[in-house]
């Protein structure tokens, strides 16, 4: 119905309320002759006619969604409705000199009743189309019934379309369970998820308790998983409580939301006198590490950001986005150029005078650089050299080099060319007026190459999922916290640091995998586990620190020191020289015993390791 239509008949609907209102109530308490001829009666009905329209009209009563009509339609009505009277009692008293106060009460409670129900027939008219549409959604239960959990199954109830059908509330608070919220009953706490999903038949499980910290949110929701049920959640608390949230913003638990990791408030003012109309220079832009931290630098309106990378396809997507994001203020400069290049990224850096370089560019695959392994001394080894010296050379304010866990005690040719990157960047430190830091942290969710594509990508398949050993444990984290960290580690260092990423406790890849299979939808027996025996190179679990690393205490929040002792410059330099010359099996174990402590005091003990 068109709104000049729509006002016509509820103006039409209201004035024959009016009218009948107050004449009904003459009528209870006069005879029907007297009524008739009342003057009394003529003025009320003028009166209220007048009154009522002008009030209806000012708390909106001819503008309002009356199919969505909730409370505060009711408090419009009663307010609009009171006023009217009020105006007939002010009228009487003036022209009367009296007020017919039994015939207002009775005209207040027939105005109420019929304008309330001429409203709100469109809500029950309207509820039950939607009940009949409701009965093809998925059963869905909806944990926490607080605001964000009662303002969800109200729009799931609105908007049945969604195929999201609210059965039941669970909540903790022991004051709302067996009430009944928007007709939906609370029918327990937490503890009950399981049980309660298989007596009622639960397809679908929403978690809307924003407010919750993430450690109790991944324990919720890994009780939500396990009942097999498709378990979702909803935005930001911010969103929910201005009004943003609704049933469309409602998405999917991802691995991410099992980890239980509560976000860190970064030092905003530090990190914008490092980077704020400074010239940024990324290696390895185009990677999953690299990549996030041009996304974050972004962030703080540099003055150039330098893309630099070997690939031209990734270069050229995170390119192409951070265009896209249209600060015209940050001048983007995509470089595609090879960090063993040296002849290259020296003239690089001399041409754009970098203030920050963040060097993520790395071989990090330990399969492959175990099969590889100069390609990883070139690259993990030489490549940072290379940078780092750059850096050096031409006085840049400061060098991150983007590290691993696997650095410590390296069984494999990957670590141990990152620990001796690290210890090239800290020799560099000593003499220079570069400040100079390492970053270390684990395994990232859903980087290139990592097992959580892998994983997603084999149960797309049917599975198995093929998972190392049944003990394996890793350390995780997100790929945009790992960056803001390792943006937020450069501001801190002084020279020479190697900082630590809080990885928080480490994860069972086994139950990794499990987690990946429901959240998929599927029972870990529909898709299947194997285990395929660790390759050569790997280890059961990793460390962000060895025992002769001393850590100091947390310099920021989930930022620690380890003050590794790197080896002499000369005795560097004497190896660094001989590796290339090496035969492969010799240079594996050349830098698994020199990563791993065995450090050479002379070029004699040099050869004393290598044989």
């Amino acid at each position: 119905m068109t709104h000049p239509k729509r006002l016509i008949l509820l103006g039409f609907i209201d004035s024959c309320i009016v009218f009948f209102s107050i004449y009904v109530s003459f009528l209870l308490l006069h005879p029907a002759a007297d009524v008739l001829e009342s003057k009394t009666l003529l003025l009320s009905a003028l009166t209220i006619f007048v009154a009522h329209h002008l009030t209806a009209a000012y708390y909106g009563l001819y503008r309002k969604a009356w199919a969505y009509a909730s409370v505060g339609e009711l408090k419009a009505i009663f307010k609009a409705v009171t006023i009217s009277i009020a105006t007939i009692a002010v009228v009487q008293m003036i022209v009367l000199q009296d007020i017919y106060v039994r015939v207002l009460a009775i005209t207040w409670m027939l105005h109420m009743i019929l304008i309330g129900g001429s409203r709100f027939m469109w809500r029950v008219y309207r509820d039950s189309i939607t009940k009949r549409l409701k009965l093809s959604g998925r059963r869905t239960m909806v944990v926490g019934a607080g605001q964000a959990g009662t303002m969800v199954v109200r729009q799931m109830k609105q908007n049945p379309q969604n195929g999201l059908m609210p059965v039941l509330f669970v909540d903790d608070d022991k004051t709302k369970q067996h009430l009944d919220i928007y007709g939906v009953n609370v029918a327990g706490g937490s503890k009950e998820i399981s049980q309660l999903v298989k007596a009622h038949n639960i397809e679908n499980i929403v978690i809307a308790i924003p407010s919750m910290s993430k450690t109790e949110m991944a324990d919720l929701t890994k009780a939500c998983v396990d009942t097999g049920a498709r378990t979702q959640t909803i935005p930001r608390i911010e969103d929910v409580m201005t009004g943003k949230v609704s049933v469309n913003d409602i998405r999917d638990v991802k691995i991410e939301d099992l980890l239980g990791r509560e976000e860190v408030e970064l030092d905003m003012k530090a990190i914008a006198n490092k980077l704020q109309n400074k010239t940024i220079l990324v290696t390895g832009a185009g990677g999953s590490i690299g990549s996030e931290i041009c996304r974050q630098v972004m962030k703080f309106k540099p003055d150039k950001l330098l893309l630099l990378g070997h690939g031209e396809n990734s270069i050229y997507l995170i390119d192409r986005e951070l265009r896209g994001l249209k600060q015209s203020e940050t001048e983007i400069v995509p470089i595609i150029a090879d960090v063993q290049d040296r002849e290259r990224i020296f003239d690089t850096v001399a041409e754009h005078a970098p203030d920050v370089i963040y060097h993520a560019a790395a071989h990090k695959h330990v399969p492959l650089m175990e099969a590889n392994p100069f390609e990883a001394v070139k690259n993990n080894i030489f490549g940072t050299k290379n940078v780092a010296e750059a850096a050096d050379t031409f006085g840049v304010g400061h060098f991150v080099l983007v590290s691993t866990d696997k650095a410590v005690n390296p069984p494999n040719v990957m670590g141990a060319t990152k620990r001796f990157a690290e210890m090239v960047v800290q020799n560099l430190a000593k003499n220079s007026k570069t400040k100079f830091a390492a970053v270390r942290f684990g395994n990232v969710l859903g980087s290139r190459g990592s097992v959580v594509p892998l994983f997603k990508k084999q149960i797309a398949a049917g599975g198995p999922v093929t998972v190392t050993d049944e003990r394996m444990t890793r350390y995780f984290m997100t790929i945009p916290e790992a960056s803001r960290l390792v943006i937020q580690a450069g501001t801190l260092a002084s020279g020479g640091e190697v900082f630590v990423l809080d990885m928080g406790d480490p994860v069972k890849i086994v139950d990794l995998a499990k987690n990946l299979i429901k959240l998929s939808g599927y029972e870990v027996e529909e898709i299947g586990i194997t285990y395929s025996g660790m390759r050569p190179g790997e280890k059961l679990y990793e460390e962000l620190l060895d025992p002769s690393e001393i850590q100091q205490e947390q310099v920021f929040p989930k930022i620690h020191i380890g003050r590794a002792t790197p080896i002499g410059s000369s005795e560097q330099q004497y190896i660094l020289d001989k590796l290339l010359d090496m035969k492969e099996d010799e240079l594996r174990i050349t830098l698994v015993a020199l990563s791993n402590r065995k450090i050479p005091e002379s070029p004699r003990e040099t050869e004393l390791v290598k044989g």
